[in-house]
């Protein structure tokens, strides 16, 4: 049924938009196959710098590796799904794209909105881990003072949405240059690391205490798994953050070169870097001398704690600025992605529309942006606030971090039923990449990505967290309810959706 200047289809309404409307919102075509690779890995790199060695606290060593093992099996599962979907589907939606096709517009939303938390909060969770290095080398540097923590993460803001601002091309090099720069500190690192490491002493210092919690064992040798299997599902959550973001690729569809090639190349690349990467670091890190797992288990800057322990205190600015690359990478990589993935669901109506205007000169999605680290930062002072400022320590990231594993395994979960969905449904679609791994792959994905979730929530941090997570859903779904549902745009999702929609 159409009318005037809105066309219905089903409880959707789309309003017409003349050719001005997609001029404002242009995006400009520059990534090849390594720019993709650099976005995939880059945009987790920060992974293996910070946040993942929580983990020990909940599984110790055995644990954090077997739960690292099995969070790489749902990824890998992933990754085959998206590189299978992202050429077929070649638009800046990505999550919400392929939802979009196989759900129809409230499976597009609930998918985008799940990703929506993932790219808002996961720059908060970076922008603490920066903070919390830079901290650090201050206080090396000037014993004698310190800098407001807030302070930090505003400037962190600040920097990259200026270089993720001023053109596609700048932010490219960028990314390239930074995740490039990430990996040879920590190849540095495992290389200084080998000869300075005992396992058996440090990796398994982690002992149970009489409360049940981790305790530190003063001469190490303790049992690899000292909270047994319970304890590896308990590590989940932390092991998602060697590899989360990943999947942020194809939001880079409309600015690839050639999409349908590039994509299943630059993530698979990407992924198999990781892989290494996040064993070297979880094997080598607590393994230093004078460091340990007990340590890790609550440190902000664990890579450069490694670093200390085999160069001393004498060098750790130069250390601490070193280690922070892999961080600055992440972040950098991470605000490319959000505003992309705010910039899709405003360009269809999901969210309001202005969020999607691009800058006149450079063609980047710079509303999208702001608006994302508006959001972002300000979740990360109220974590502040609410949880006791200076006092919190490293519960605000780990607060955060549970955030934005929450909503990522939410979307990984329906990114993998959309996958079976357009494989069953969409049988004749075009797919010039295939995932070998097929439905069994995606049911995979679902199946750890479900018990990851359940064990999620028996974390203390969770539920500080989630309540923010679920206000943040029910006002977007009560927007999209009454009104952004009324107000969708055929952008290019929306019309190969609809299109495929009466050929299946």
């Amino acid at each position: 049924m159409a009318g005037g200047n809105t066309k219905q289809v089903g409880s959707v309404a789309y309003a017409k938009r003349d050719k001005s409307y997609f001029e404002d919102r242009q995006l400009v075509r520059h990534a090849n196959v390594w720019h993709l690779w650099a976005l995939g890995v880059g945009a987790v790199i920060s992974g293996h710098f910070s946040g993942w060695n929580f983990g020990f606290g909940t599984g110790g060593w055995g644990g954090m590796l077997v739960a690292g093992i099995i969070i790489a099996i749902m990824y890998i599962g992933l990754v085959f799904s998206i590189a299978e979907m992202s050429p077929a589907l070649p638009h800046t939606g990505a999550a919400y794209s392929f939802a979009r096709t196989a759900m129809g517009p409230w499976g597009g939303f609930i998918t985008g909105l799940c990703e929506n938390v993932e790219y808002v909060v996961t720059p908060a969770v970076i922008a603490f881990f920066i903070g919390s290095y830079m901290g650090g080398i201050w206080s090396v540097a000037f014993p004698d003072s310190s800098v407001w923590p807030p302070l930090w993460w505003l400037v962190t803001y600040a920097v990259f949405l200026a270089l993720n601002i001023f053109g596609v091309a700048l932010s490219f090099r960028v990314t390239l240059v930074v995740t490039l720069l990430s990996l040879a500190v920590l190849i540095v690192f495992w290389i200084s690391a080998i000869p300075s490491m005992d396992f058996s002493r440090w990796a398994l210092n982690i002992g149970v205490g009489p409360d049940g919690a981790a305790m530190e064992l003063s001469e190490g040798n303790g049992s690899m798994f000292p909270f047994g299997f319970s304890g590896v599902l308990a590590t989940l959550p932390f092991a998602v953050w060697l590899f989360l973001a990943i999947e942020q690729l194809p939001l880079a569809a409309e600015e690839s070169v050639d999409p349908k090639r590039d994509m299943p190349r630059g993530i698979i690349a990407g992924m198999l870097t990781l892989i290494v990467s996040a064993f070297m670091i979880v094997l080598l890190n607590p393994s230093v001398v004078g460091v340990g797992s007990f340590k890790l288990a609550t440190s902000g800057e664990p890579l450069l704690d490694g670093f200390r322990a085999i160069y001393g205190d004498s060098g750790a600015v130069l250390l601490g600025l070193i280690a922070l690359i892999g961080l600055i990478a992440s972040f950098h990589t991470i605000i490319f992605a959000m505003g992309r993935q705010v910039y899709s669901l405003s360009r269809a109506g999901y969210f309001p529309s202005a969020l999607s205007v691009t800058h006149k000169s450079y063609k980047t999605p710079y509303v999208a942006m702001f608006a994302g680290a508006i959001v972002g930062f300000g979740i990360m002072l109220i974590m502040w606030f609410a949880l006791g400022g200076d006092t919190a320590g490293s519960l605000i990231g780990s607060v955060l971090l549970n955030m934005a594993v929450f909503g990522a395994m939410f979307s990984y979960i329906l990114q993998a039923v959309s996958f079976i969905m357009l494989r069953q449904n969409q049988p004749n679609m075009d797919r010039p990449y295939r995932s070998p791994l097929g439905v069994p792959g995606a049911v995979l994905t679902i199946v750890i990505g479900v018990v990851t979730l359940l064990y999620q929530i028996q974390d203390a941090n969770f539920t500080k967290g989630v309540v923010w997570v679920a206000l943040w859903f029910a006002i977007a779904i009560v927007y999209f309810g009454l009104v952004g549902r009324h107000k969708l745009i055929l952008s290019p999702e929306e019309e190969f959706a609809l299109e495929h929609a009466q050929k299946a």
